[in-house]
Order: C-alpha cells, then sequence, then structure tokens
C-alpha cells in the first residue's frame, strides 16, 4: 500500500498532524489545549499527535507558559532544522542567495558578483553563491529565478537571448541542476516569482486574479487567474516585452530577441531617453524617474515638462497594459520594477488614469508592498511551500 486508505485512522492522524503544523506555523508556539482547541481534537489526540510529531522531529518544546495559580503549561513550536531550503536569484551581473529554514526564517544570504562571460559551469557558480549563503545544513530545494522562461515541452530555457543567459542554454535543464546541486531544484522565470510573493504577502494578497507587470531595465509581467500562475503551453505567459505596440519596431524588422515592441517603448533606457528629451537628467532610469516626480511638484516650464514626461511615460505603460487587461480581465493590476516604484502614487495615478481612458473596465492599480528582493521573496515561498507539504507528510505510515 502507498499511502492511507480514505476514511483510516492513518488518514486522520494525518489531517490532524497537517492541522496542527499549519497552525504552529501561523500563529507561532502554542500549548497542548491551544493546539487542540484550533483542531477541534480532545487532550488524549493532542498529546498523542504532539509524541508522534516530536518523534517525527517536526516540533520541540519551547519552554513552559505560566497560567493559574498552581497551573503551568508545555509550548510546542516547530522545529526550524526540520528541513531548509535555498533561493536564487539570477542575472547577467550576479546571484543572490538566501536560505531559510522551515519556518521562513532566513538564516543566510549571500551575493556572488559574476562577470557578463563568466569562467567555469553554471552548477560551480550556483553552488558557489549557495555556499557562500552558509547553510546549516543539507538543503532540502533548491529555486531559481532566472530573466528567461522554462518551456515545458523541451526542458529548455527559452524567452531569453543567448548572451542573457550564458551557460543556461542546455537540455533537460532541471534534471542537470538537481544532479549537479544534488537538491532537487525548480527553475522559475523571475517575474512570475514576484507575483507569487506579492500573491502571499504583497499588494495582491486575497486577489484570486491580478497581472503583474515588472517594468526595469527589461520588461515583463506575470498572471495569476484562479488563484494559480498562468505559464502558457511554452511557458511564455506573460512576455510582453515581445509583445507588438504601435509606435515600436516589430521583431520582422529587428530580429526575436532584439529591442522591439513593447519593450521598446517602456524599458528602462527607453524611458530615461523619454525623459532626457523632456530636460530631465538622471545617471540611469531609475534616478530620472524620481528626479521627475520632484520636478513635477514646483513651478515653472521645468516642472511643466517633468509632468509631461511622466506622463508620457504612463501612456506608454498603459496601451502594453489595457492590451493584456482586456484579455484577461483580471480586476487588480500591480506595478513594479525601477521604471515604476521610483515614481512612486505620481506615476502610479498617471498609469491608472490613462488606462482607465484606454479599458472599458476600470481595474485598481496598486504598488507592490514586497519589501527587499522580491524574487528572492518568491523563490523562497515556492521552496518552502512544497518543502512542508513533504515534510509534513513525513508522520504518514506508508
Amino acid at each position: 500500500m502507498s499511502g492511507p486508505v480514505p476514511g483510516t485512522p492513518s488518514l486522520l492522524r494525518a489531517i490532524n498532524d497537517r492541522a496542527a503544523l499549519r497552525a504552529l506555523l501561523e500563529r507561532g508556539p502554542l500549548t497542548r489545549p491551544e493546539i487542540g482547541a484550533l483542531t477541534g481534537l480532545s487532550k488524549p489526540t493532542a498529546s498523542q499527535l504532539l509524541s508522534r510529531l516530536q518523534e517525527a522531529g517536526l516540533v520541540v518544546l519551547d519552554g513552559i507558559r505560566e497560567g493559574l495559580p498552581g497551573r503551568t503549561a508545555e509550548v510546542y513550536r516547530i522545529n526550524p532544522a526540520a528541513a531548509y531550503v535555498g533561493a536564487l536569484d539570477v542575472t547577467p551581473d550576479r546571484i543572490e542567495a538566501k536560505v531559510a529554514d522551515l519556518t521562513g526564517t532566513v538564516v543566510g544570504e549571500h551575493t556572488l558578483p559574476t562577470p557578463r562571460r563568466p569562467h567555469g559551469e553554471l552548477v560551480d557558480r550556483l553552488n558557489a553563491a549557495i555556499e557562500g549563503a552558509n547553510p546549516p545544513d543539507k538543503l532540502r530545494r533548491v529555486v531559481i529565478g532566472v530573466q528567461a522562461a522554462i518551456d515545458p515541452s523541451t526542458g529548455r530555457l527559452g524567452y531569453a537571448a543567448a548572451k542573457d543567459v550564458p551557460g543556461w542554454r542546455i537540455p533537460d535543464l532541471v534534471p542537470t541542476l538537481s544532479a549537479g546541486l544534488g537538491v532537487p531544484v525548480d527553475v522559475e522565470n523571475n517575474v512570475n516569482l514576484v507575483a507569487l510573493a506579492e500573491q502571499a504577502h504583497g499588494a495582491a494578497k486575497g486577489h484570486p486574479d491580478f497581472v503583474l507587470l515588472w517594468a526595469d531595465e527589461g520588461i515583463g509581467s506575470a498572471l495569476v487567474l484562479g488563484g494559480r500562475m498562468h505559464r502558457g503551453a511554452t511557458g511564455g505567459a506573460g512576455e510582453v516585452g515581445y509583445m507588438p505596440t504601435p509606435g515600436a519596431p516589430t521583431a520582422r524588422e529587428c530580429g526575436r530577441y532584439a529591442n522591439h515592441g513593447y519593450q521598446a517603448l517602456t524599458g528602462g533606457p527607453a524611458v530615461l531617453k523619454l525623459l532626457r528629451s523632456y530636460g530631465v537628467r538622471g545617471a540611469d532610469f531609475r534616478q530620472a524617474v524620481a528626479g521627475a516626480v520632484r520636478a513635477a511638484e514646483g513651478d515653472g516650464q521645468k516642472a511643466d515638462d517633468a509632468r509631461a514626461g511622466l506622463r508620457d511615460i504612463a501612456a506608454r505603460l498603459a496601451v502594453g497594459l489595457a492590451a493584456v487587461y482586456m484579455v484577461v480581465d483580471p480586476g487588480l493590476i500591480v506595478l513594479t520594477g525601477g521604471v515604476v516604484l521610483p515614481g512612486g502614487e505620481t506615476l502610479r495615478e498617471l498609469v491608472e488614469h490613462e488606462l482607465h481612458a484606454l479599458t472599458i473596465p476600470r481595474p485598481h492599480v496598486r504598488l507592490s508592498s514586497v519589501e527587499g528582493n522580491p524574487v528572492l521573496a518568491g523563490a523562497l515561498d515556492l521552496a518552502l511551500d512544497t518543502v512542508r507539504d513533504e515534510v509534513f507528510s513525513s508522520t504518514v505510515p506508508s
């Protein structure tokens, strides 16, 4: 028999175990009576459950809680060392790594700079980034965010020029990396991971349908429909940077991976060039957007020009968003990335205004609210969800 039969005591134990572990994850350390009350279990059953989870190494004692006179209660918590996971955010310039325990607490992090033409094998670079984060024990799973997408029909990386993902164009990418790192590996598009983080902790929490737009050096989006990530037949759902857009050259003129379409109008370099045409300066597009917002708060011709430049950016962003929105009708759009976040509420309001002028519905537009590196946050969430399912099932007899 490969698992518990429905309705058997072993299935009920598995259900109770998972309910108790989820309660401990969400609420923190709890006493046996508290666990019993949250799961609806009797005192003897709760005691048996805790003994079982302690024996499995999933729960540990966390001291004594004083109660009424003469009464104390043992407090239990998730054993954070029961499993560790890793997350990597890979860009052409660096690999950023984080390691977290089973509770989601980050216990190690490291950034490994990588040259545009890196030396050595891909697996060696990934291993070096993970080892730099000093994991306390062997990792149970690693999730890697990349600026591309896995084609499920071929197992290869696509939607990126070879120069942007050096060393990644290999067959059976996930099995190859899993074998090389000695741990199960998932490779996910970086913007999809940002959307997962927003769904779990940020502006999209509680929204089963939303579109996230990542506007930075490059442009990408993620589609969450019915609470689930929509990746598409070739893994390329949301690759809006390649989307033909009025006023921009197409792949026919420039080539598949050249600067064309929505990317050519709204990517970081295009935004910097646009703002400079309005007299706004900045060392890069992020500084230029922030400078335009500051200038727009003043008076005179300089302020008028800055406001006009921001409206132009918003109009360009809205054209692509309107095309996506009218196809999937998600109800919420989340904006993030170096083009929009430095613009804050000023740019968000302009984008929303321009979008409402183009669409019949009036979707809500919000800025990202996930702090830190959202790619790593989403990668850790994905790794933890998978590992917790595995670990929390480990008390079920086979």
